[in-house]
């Protein structure tokens, strides 16, 4: 039975993060590995609600209240059994989730601090690990069938363990060189260290998954190819086409660019796959465009590669520091302002203005942005912006990252040669058993959603996996966490 106190008399602590003098100088994980006390006290935290919301705010429908009390207790073999039974990749979810269970926890309802459930997850993870308790699991005998997954994140890697571990064979297509989508290149070591993916792949791989990387699905294989040698293929190739400003002026200035432009060769130096960036914040004034996950990658990684200064625009006005009811009642996910560990290392944040000009050093090159202060409302749906008069003023520049979100999945000949249409999102529609316009090509994850969160793309992932080992004629049944019309209680 779980500690009825436990939530009173203990506070919320997470473990101390690394200190920023040291860790700017690295590219390793900002939070160090939790002592047993701490994390144990925090699990005791949970109270085993009656109605837990944390599960309606996981879409994953963790059984959060379940590896809490087994914690609670010492219980570590148990406790990765209750968390991988609903999930499995904690380790990406514990280090890069932004925790809408928590939003949901209980203990918020009268302004309380939740539970620390994703510290707890990955912890339990860590230890999993680092006690041998992540091992390859027996599969059945082969189903005959053959599956393709095009895209190797969170939802195209979840789908084929859910897959393989039913017998049918797996084949995971990447276009990269290396596996693990957006998360491989496009998430900071100091958020991910790449160590993670790589155990995990071993698993999957004595599992029987395939993995064939440096294949672009369309170009190098085309779709009548895959088609004809797969029995269903799942598209979860993500949402990777980069919002831009063109209109803009000086957007065609040099030293503008995209934030994945930035964060890729970056983290391939990390990975010791080339020498250099040619994007390189080293002796700058940094300017960074947005204000959600991406501009604080961003952040970080100027941090770490010696910017001279940095100033982070956010169009909406600064957040309040805790939820308001009216606006964001609970369970819902608050508008809040979060701080992520890169603020903490520096820099500055502006709120509420708006970029009006690059300005061109006079050689082609950028040298400051005029903004103005802005007042932003939605009408009908849409974000209506407007100036405020005699606010422009300018701010130094020699390099600016938009990180501004996406525009859906990428057009690429695979969508073409499978007649398949992106809607007015950039993202691909699916029936309710998950298939796409194409008979047997199933999509999955952010390429599907749109960009969002990773538990979205494991859900989503486990979800397809379910409906395409129907499709293929697969004995029983495989979780199914979400539906494609889910809408998430932080929409």
């Amino acid at each position: 039975m779980p500690d009825p106190q436990g939530f009173l008399r203990y506070d919320r602590q997470l473990p101390s993060r690394r200190p920023v003098p040291v860790r700017i100088q690295d590219w390793r994980e900002v939070y160090p590995v939790a002592s047993d006390g701490l994390i144990r006290d925090q699990a005791t935290r949970c109270m085993d609600c009656g109605i837990p919301f944390c599960h309606d705010g996981c879409p994953l429908g963790n059984r959060i209240p379940d590896w809490n009390d087994l914690v609670r207790t010492g219980s570590w073999a148990a406790a990765i059994e209750a968390l991988h039974a609903t999930n499995n990749f904690p380790e990406f979810t514990g280090r890069l989730c932004p925790a809408p269970c928590e939003a949901a926890c209980v203990l918020g309802i009268a302004g309380g601090d939740a539970v620390t459930i994703k510290q707890v997850e990955v912890e339990i993870i860590n230890r999993a690990f680092d006690y041998g308790f992540v091992t390859p699991q027996a599969v059945p005998p082969p189903s005959g069938k053959r599956i393709a997954v095009v895209g190797s994140g969170p939802a195209g890697l979840a789908a084929a363990q859910q897959l393989a571990r039913a017998g049918h064979e797996v084949i995971v297509y990447e276009r990269d060189d290396a596996i693990g989508g957006l998360m491989r290149y496009g998430i900071p070591d100091f958020k991910l260290e790449k160590q993670h993916i790589d155990r995990r792949l071993a698993q999957m791989a004595a599992e029987g998954v395939q993995f064939r990387t440096s294949v672009n699905v369309g170009v190098d294989v085309t779709a009548a190819d895959l088609r004809a040698t797969h029995d269903a293929v799942l598209l979860a190739c993500g949402a990777l086409a980069g919002r831009d400003t063109p209109e803009t002026p000086g957007r065609q200035l040099r030293g503008v660019h995209l934030a994945m432009d930035h964060l890729v060769p970056a983290n391939r130096v990390v990975a010791g796959l080339q020498d250099s960036v040619p994007i390189d914040a080293a002796g700058k004034h940094v300017v960074i465009i947005g204000g959600g996950d991406t501009a604080a990658d961003c952040l970080g990684v100027a941090h770490r590669q010696g910017a001279a200064g940095i100033n982070q625009l956010d169009i909406y006005p600064e957040p309040p520091s805790s939820r308001d009811e009216d606006r964001d009642p609970w369970p819902t996910w608050p508008w809040i302002l979060r701080n992520y560990p890169a603020h903490e290392e520096g820099g500055s944040r502006v709120f509420a203005v708006a970029v009006r000009e690059f300005v061109d050093d006079g050689t082609g090159q950028v040298r400051a942005v005029r903004i103005s202060e802005v007042q932003v409302e939605k009408r009908d749906g849409q974000r209506i912006m407007t100036y405020v008069p005699g606010s422009e003023r300018e701010l130094p520049a020699d390099l600016v990252l938009l990180a501004i979100g996406f525009d859906g999945t990428e057009e690429q000949p695979l969508l073409d040669q499978l007649g398949v249409i992106r809607n007015r999102r950039g993202a691909i529609d699916a029936s309710p058993d998950w298939q796409t316009a194409a008979d047997g090509v199933f999509v999955a994850g952010d390429m599907h959603r749109g960009a969002s969160l990773i538990v979205w793309a494991i859900a989503e992932g486990r979800a397809a996996a379910a409906a395409i080992h129907s499709y293929v004629g697969g004995a029983g049944d495989l979780p199914a966490p979400v539906t494609p019309a889910a809408i998430p209680l932080h929409a």
